[in-house]
């Protein structure tokens, strides 16, 4: 099976190297072309345009940073143009539902299949192969893809088309307001005179336990905000589910608010800082450092 990957970037990179590592032909291609050639050394094939890349593909992988920039590459750069009848494309980057679905049938015009497969894990479950995969499409298409999912993670079949960006809105607000609400109880602690770390553990296991106190909250602790997510890419999924909240006419008071919060930090410079960094924005506006 010969897959190609379009977007080679801080997940991109891992799960392609994570396929070659599999076995497959992996063909690789970045606006970049820098950053693509890092696969050059685990065997992959590295195309200069987008359409170079795929025209043997038997699967394509975008992952992008937004719906515009699948839009582009898809059918601004020709690629769907010179797709193989037959070719699955697995959108794996995190864009807007009707985006995902508008990409389907445009894609099934040209007699191709579609899903859209966002991931939650980060660049650690990237590198460990232990992505949590979103899918939404057909489920031949599901389970024809099973082969490539294996080596990222766990794939679950959610839904049609735009089913799996849905989860993503859903595992993005859970994500970005946990954040919140862990970095404003240690600094109400902090400010409190308690030691932030040891709070940290005191409250391990019982009903706060999660997966971001456990890895953001040690961020916070060390404050070590280096990008793995970052908070510009935090506050496009809250505004994206918020897009998507409106069209359903649902009211999200709770993301809503986050979404200010994180707009906020990045108005304070925070923009290319990991999401956990929200702890700055709130710490600032409490005076603390």
């Amino acid at each position: 099976m010969n897959i190609t990957v379009l977007g080679i970037g801080l997940m991109g990179l891992p799960m392609a190297q994570r396929l070659r590592e599999a076995g497959f032909a992996v063909t690789a291609w970045n606006r970049t072309v820098e950053k693509a050639m890092r696969l050059a050394s685990h065997g992959a094939r590295v195309a200069h345009t987008a359409a170079q890349a795929v025209r043997e593909a038997d699967v394509v992988i975008t992952m992008l940073e937004n719906g515009d920039a699948v839009e582009a590459v898809l059918f601004g750069q020709g690629v769907a143009q010179v797709l193989k009848p037959g070719t699955l494309v697995i959108d794996m980057s995190s864009i807007k539902p009707a985006q995902a679905r508008d990409h389907a049938r445009r894609l099934a015009e040209q007699g191709c299949a579609h899903l859209d497969a966002p991931v939650s894990g980060g660049t650690v479950g990237a590198e460990a192969g232990t992505l949590a995969i979103m899918a939404g499409g057909d489920a031949a298409d599901f389970a024809r893809a099973q082969p490539v999912f294996a080596p990222l993670g766990r794939a679950t079949h959610v839904g049609p088309h735009g089913a799996g960006q849905l989860a993503k809105l859903a595992n993005q607000m859970i994500v970005g307001i946990t954040i919140g609400a862990v970095s404003e109880a240690l600094l109400l602690a902090a400010k409190g005179g308690a030691d932030m770390a040891q709070v940290r553990a005191a409250i391990r296991g019982g009903f706060a336990e999660s997966r971001i106190l456990d890895v953001h909250g040690q961020r916070m602790v060390d404050r070590d905000f280096a990008k793995r997510a970052a908070m510009s890419v935090q506050l496009k999924d809250l505004r994206n589910a918020l897009d998507t909240a409106d069209a359903l006419d649902f009211q999200a008071p709770i993301t809503r608010l986050f979404a200010e919060l994180y707009a906020d930090g990045i108005d304070h410079g925070l923009a290319e800082y990991d999401h956990s960094a929200l702890f700055v924005e709130l710490a600032r506006r409490n005076g603390m450092k």
